[in-house]
């Protein structure tokens, strides 16, 4: 018997599928800016990108911009025929093979939940200090991160439109009091006159520059999230595209003038200096000399809201690819199960969540710090995990125009899928072998979390392996994001092609 699909925004509990067409462009640009956390990435790594680079830093987030926006005119002309939920590793999965995306997708699970689950260090740090110096009250680190993680999963049950409004708020509240403070240091002209020294030849080719890539990208983590979203978004044939380059321009231009404004505030002659005298403060500090001490304390409270807006961002991009590696059987069907009222894959976020508190406990029980470890060496894997997943995409859309669907391909989607192979290959070296500036830890720490990265793709393969022998129907299916997904208009002339390229 055949049933019609159900009205666009209502779910389907018992076939597992989530809310259909809830969310607009303006939901998905909340949704990405919000994972990268300006407000944190500005105040709390900013100061160091200017240590190392000089005051040619602010350029640095502009050639990054530029990088991913290359890439993504090359995968987001994939979205189009491959209709997959499971982003990265779908792409994979259709150009490269079912075991290259196995592998791929493991290593969005555990780069997903590094990036959002050492941010709880930070989220614990910011908010413990907060709460001492602005209420003087003292709570234990580990209490604060795991009632963050309570306050992540009710936003996330309750479903994905409600999570967007939410971001929507927090993301203009944070964009809000930067852009307050880079006013405040305008209209005064700055430490000793408004100059664009930052942006010469001898500030951007300064040898402190390569370094400083490693900071850029790590600040426009989450950027490809807009893909995870294509059941839940409207038109996602150009939803998505359209969210996916604002996100990313705003991003780059937003990153760039910030933090060209705090050099100005210090004057480009003594930047350098005020950022290695408070690392940590430099941005309080300015938004303090040229605006005044109560929008100091508004930043400090509304970092604690960049981080929880990160948290959610991240969260909702891991239930995401867990759930459709449910509906395709690499992960058991009751994980991919959604909320019968709110739509939302729920017992995903639950898995998450107890997997988040977990973790947290065991830093705890071993005294780390929740700065200098939990957040630093458990997000360092997963931002080389994401930018390694980047370039296997880029890898992979070179393939799926040239060889699974020719057709698919036009000369600017094919000419940007080579250049990104190339600018995101480099990029993924220079982070490697930048890696101490992101941990501050020693060689031995720093190869093993870099070598999670590889270690991670060898048991994705080995998993597909066993996959493709025990049990081919599941195999078969990697890459395709459930029975319920629309694999997008293959064009004619390319179907026979691309089906018998996704059989490898």
């Amino acid at each position: 018997m055949t049933t019609s699909p159900p009205p666009a925004g209502s779910p389907e509990a018992d076939t597992g599928e989530l809310r259909r067409g809830v969310l607009g462009t303006g939901s998905l640009v909340f949704m990405v800016v919000a994972a990268a956390a300006p407000l944190t990435v500005m105040a709390g790594v900013a100061p160091l990108a200017i240590l190392v680079g000089g005051v040619g830093a602010p350029v640095g987030y502009l050639a990054a911009g530029l990088v991913l926006t290359v890439f993504a005119v090359a995968f987001t002309r994939m979205t189009r025929f491959v209709g997959s939920a499971g982003a990265f590793y779908a792409y994979i999965a259709q150009s490269l093979g079912r075991g290259w995306g196995l592998a791929a997708a493991l290593l969005a699970l555990v780069s997903y939940n590094a990036l959002q689950i050492g941010v709880y260090g930070l989220f614990a740090a910011q908010a413990q200090e907060t709460l001492a110096d602005v209420f003087g009250v003292t709570v234990p680190w580990p209490v604060v991160a795991v009632g963050a993680v309570v306050l992540v999963l009710v936003l996330a049950v309750l479903g994905i439109d409600v999570g967007a409004r939410v971001l929507g708020v927090l993301l203009v509240l944070e964009t809000g009091i930067l852009l307050l403070m880079a006013v405040g240091v305008l209209a005064d002209g700055g430490a000793s006159g408004l100059d664009a020294v930052s942006f010469t030849p001898g500030a951007v080719f300064g040898p402190g520059m390569g370094g400083v890539l490693a900071f850029c990208f790590a600040a426009f983590m989450g950027f490809e999230s807009t893909v995870l979203y294509r059941k839940e978004a409207r038109d996602p044939e150009r939803t998505v595209p359209r969210a996916t380059y604002a996100a990313v321009a705003f991003m780059a231009v937003f990153y760039c003038f910030i933090v060209w404004a705090v050099i100005q505030a210090f004057g480009s002659d003594a930047a350098v200096a005020a950022a290695g005298d408070d690392l940590a403060g430099a941005f309080f500090t300015v938004i303090d000399t040229y605006v005044g001490s109560w929008a100091a304390t508004l930043m400090h409270l509304l970092v604690i809201t960049s981080v929880y807006a990160s948290q959610i961002a991240f969260h909702n991009a891991i239930t995401r690819y867990t759930h459709a590696l449910s509906r395709e059987g690499v992960l058991p069907a009751w994980v991919g199960r959604v909320h019968p009222r709110f739509g939302s894959p729920y017992r995903a976020s639950v898995v998450q969540s107890v997997l988040a508190v977990v973790v947290i406990g065991a830093f705890a029980l071993a005294a780390a710090d929740p700065y200098t470890h939990l957040l630093l060496w458990v997000n360092t894997p997963g931002v080389v995990g994401v930018l390694v997943l980047q370039t296997l995409t880029a890898v992979a859309a070179v393939v799926y125009f040239t060889r699974r669907n020719p057709a698919a391909s036009t000369r600017t989607a094919l000419t940007a899928a080579v250049a990104s192979t190339v600018l995101l290959a480099l990029a993924t070296y220079v982070l490697v072998t930048n890696i101490e500036l992101l941990t501050a830890a020693s060689t031995t720490v720093n190869v093993a979390l870099v070598g999670i990265v590889p270690a991670t793709l060898l048991v994705g393969a080995g998993l597909a392996f066993w996959l493709r022998r025990r049990r081919p129907a599941t195999y078969a299916g990697i890459g395709g994001g459930g029975v319920d997904d629309d694999p997008g208009p293959v064009p004619a002339a390319a179907g026979a092609r691309a089906v018998e390229g996704t059989r490898a």
